[in-house]
């Protein structure tokens, strides 16, 4: 018998499971109720439910009652952070063993965001919607590390936060001579000592500053971020580290960004130690403008300059002020350093979530 030959007529085609039309029409959630993430952990985010005055930016507009909730899956992974405000369906009441869904991420005034590939220049989101960068470096022990500062500034002044820089433990070392710089761009300096007398009267001068703002703490591991924490809310129980004498490296006592409510009113958000920063997102020309004691010079330069040229006006602008060259020099090395893609990325935000 000769061998039967098959067409399209014998292939097997699977029914659909149902013959409605798939609508593009998503639900409109016209009755969600908006939130505010104050934390967010494997795929789950604790949330703060906003009075009907809020204006959907400040976490201090909340009515207090905390829901858990995880994110539609929509909106894909790594869209909320900390500090979101958000619109929220299903059991909003944060009985134990609710579970609402978060469907949409409301529109940011800023964002704290870091490089995570130099290569395409992906950034991604560490907290959002903030009044104030609390940019936290001890005196010694870890030694300060001026180019990681300057890459908080730089995304502060970018992104309209404001900065303040507390510098800790001087009773270890003097505080940094280059700290004179940064306060006459205009930045807050103030300082604190676990070992000072006076250190009710230090933490009340910063509680001050962060009242009714919400703050986000940075800095590198080590610098006394938690013990902070613990002073500004007695209850936040933030497990404190020590520095390896060996590395001058601190241990990660924070594992993840979470807000924590101030007794004075406002919010502070706390982070995982940082030991690099990347900005290789940026446009170098907003990186620039970050500088302003530089960007005026920067102006004058030819159009294209990378400003590593020996034609570079910057070149000129550190010889203008002969007694201030060392201090110009160091400016403009920094400047450059955030400029150079491979230099501005060194390591990760740790530990990565």
């Amino acid at each position: 018998m000769a061998p039967r030959e098959y067409d399209e007529s014998d292939v097997r085609i699977r029914p659909t499971r149902t013959t409605r039309r798939r609508s593009k029409d998503r639900p409109s959630h016209s009755s969600s109720s908006t939130a505010l993430v104050i934390s967010v952990d494997r795929g789950r985010s604790g949330c703060v439910i906003q009075g009907a005055e809020s204006t959907g930016h400040s976490l201090g507009d909340s009515t207090g009652q905390f829901v858990i909730a995880m994110k539609a899956r929509e909106l894909g992974p790594k869209s909320v952070v900390v500090g979101d405000s958000v619109e929220i369906v299903g059991d909003v009441s944060g009985n134990d063993g609710t579970l609402a869904r978060i469907v949409k991420v409301n529109d940011r005034k800023n964002s704290l965001s870091r490089t995570v590939d130099d290569a395409a220049k992906l950034e991604r989101t560490i907290v959002a919607n903030i009044d104030q960068l609390i940019i936290v470096v001890a005196s010694a022990n870890p030694e300060p590390r001026r180019g990681l500062i300057d890459r908080f500034l730089v995304s502060a002044f970018i992104e309209k936060i404001h900065p303040i820089i507390v510098v800790t433990k001087i009773d270890v070392a003097p505080i940094p001579e280059f700290m004179e710089r940064y306060a006459a761009l205009g930045v807050d300096i103030v300082t604190t000592s676990a070992a000072t007398t006076n250190r009710d009267v230090e933490v009340a001068a910063i509680a001050a500053l962060l009242k009714d703002k919400v703050s986000v703490l940075v800095g590198h591991s080590g610098v006394g971020k938690s013990t902070l924490i613990n002073d500004l809310v007695p209850d936040a129980d933030r497990m404190t580290g020590v520095v390896n004498d060996v590395t001058g490296r601190g241990r990660h006592t924070s594992s993840s960004a979470i807000a924590l409510e101030l007794p004075i009113g406002g919010w502070i958000i706390d982070t995982p130690g940082i030991r690099a920063f990347g900005l290789a997102h940026r446009n170098p020309r907003d990186i620039v403008e970050a500088f302003p004691d530089l960007a005026q010079a920067a102006a004058t330069c030819m159009s294209h300059c990378s400003h590593a040229e020996e034609s570079c006006a910057l070149n000129t602008w550190i010889l203008a002020e002969p007694e201030h060259v060392e201090e110009r020099t160091l400016r403009l090395e920094s400047l450059r350093s955030l400029l150079d893609v491979k230099s501005s990325i060194e390591s990760s935000y740790e530990p990565e979530q």
